[in-house]
Order: C-alpha cells, then sequence, then structure tokens
C-alpha cells in the first residue's frame, strides 16, 4: 500500500494548491452564509474526488491495471496520454497569464457567490474537483497509479481515501482558518485570495509541466521494462 500512496502523492498535491476552487471558497467565506456554505463546498469537493477515484479503480481494476506484478501496457500508455494533456494544459495557462500589472482574470461564477445556496456551494465543489481538466487529469493519473500496484481492492480504497485527504486540503486550510481563527480569520483569507489569484496561472504552469514531465517518464518506462 506504501507503494500506491507513494505513486499518487504529487497527483494529491497537484490538486490541494489548485487556486481557483481556493479563491473561490475563500470568497464563500466572506458571504453572509459562510458557516453553511464554506463547508459544504468542502464536503462537495471531496465526494467529487473520491467518486472520481472510485471509478477509475473500478475500471482499471477490471481492465487489470497489473499483469504479473508490473503495470499493465495500457497504463502505460495512458500516463503518455496524460502527460501530453498536462503539459497542453500548462502551455495554456502559462500563454493566459496576466500581462504586468494587470489583473487577474476570474471565472464568471464567482461573481455570484453572494448568492449561492448551501446545495449549491456542494455542487460547485464537485463540479471543480472532477470537470476542471486539470484536477480530473491529475485524479485519473492517481487512480491508474494506485490500481498498477496490483494491491488488494481494500487498500486500493485506503490509498485513494489518502489521496482524497491530501488533494482536499487545499480547500480545507480555508475552511479550518475561518472557524478556528474567528475575527482574525478575513484578513489573512483576503491575503491568501489575492496571492493565488495574482500567480494562478505561473502556478499551475510550472506544476503541470512537472507532473506532465513525470507522468511521460513513467509511462516510458513502463513501456520500455
Amino acid at each position: 500500500m506504501g507503494q500506491a500512496i507513494g505513486q499518487s502523492l504529487s497527483f494529491a498535491v497537484g490538486v490541494a494548491i489548485s487556486p481557483v476552487p481556493i479563491i473561490g471558497v475563500v470568497l464563500m467565506l466572506a458571504t453572509p452564509r459562510a458557516r453553511a456554505n464554506g463547508p459544504a463546498f468542502l464536503v462537495g469537493w471531496i465526494v467529487g474526488l473520491a467518486i472520481l477515484g472510485t471509478v477509475v479503480l473500478l475500471v482499471s481494476s477490471g481492465a487489470s491495471a497489473s499483469s504479473s506484478g508490473k503495470p499493465a501496457t495500457w497504463v502505460g500508455i495512458l500516463k503518455l496520454v496524460l502527460g501530453a494533456l498536462l503539459l497542453l494544459v500548462a502551455v495554456k495557462q502559462w500563454r493566459g497569464r496576466p500581462r504586468g500589472d494587470a489583473p487577474a482574470a476570474l471565472p464568471k461564477w464567482m461573481r455570484a457567490i453572494d448568492g449561492f445556496s448551501a446545495g449549491k456551494a456542494l455542487g460547485m465543489g464537485a463540479l471543480l474537483a472532477d470537470v476542471n481538466p486539470k484536477n480530473g487529469l491529475l485524479t485519473v493519473a492517481a487512480g491508474a497509479a494506485i490500481a498498477q500496484t496490483g494491491i488488494s481492492a481494500g487498500r486500493q480504497a485506503v490509498a485513494l481515501a489518502i489521496f482524497v485527504l491530501i488533494a482536499s486540503l487545499g480547500v480545507g486550510v480555508p475552511v479550518g482558518i475561518y472557524f478556528v481563527m474567528g475575527d482574525r480569520a478575513p484578513k489573512l483569507l483576503e491575503g491568501m485570495k489575492d496571492w493565488m489569484a495574482a500567480h494562478n496561472a505561473a502556478i499551475m504552469a510550472v506544476l503541470l509541466l512537472v507532473i506532465g514531465v513525470k507522468l511521460i517518464g513513467d509511462g516510458i518506462t513502463g513501456l520500455s521494462g
């Protein structure tokens, strides 16, 4: 199981430091419905990651991700494809970064956060966890990495749970700060939001470049082994 956790760790960190969902939850925590919407967003995020990860594990297990103690050939091909896609997303992020002192463009849905109900916040959390191309690709890669180790279903579930826990820290920390720090939280969260918004594109471009290259390297190693 240690190998499965180690294989998925970098992907979990990549999901955890996603600027857009972190900015989204911070904005929710600045609204009158913060006590309901912040935790709801976090729960939706966790559920979204868990569902997608479980689907990948089930599909991978059914397709025999591990063969004779080694990753199956299709796993290596999948890693090459995912790595190439992540590199494309990295290029897009870098080309779309703010130039000079221009403010970073944020998604339109963030402008309507004040009117979110707890149900909508939960749904948005799940949506960002799965539909966001970067998060979806990283979660699929993590699920395949866990499945390729060939460990039992129970141990795969534990490894996936650890992946989801680590991948949820980026969204979970602001919620924790809000409830723990009380009146001191708004200033800290505002600074976090501004920094993430200003450096969103650069953070993600570098991160996706590193993980994309790692996936391509792993895929080549698996296919040549």
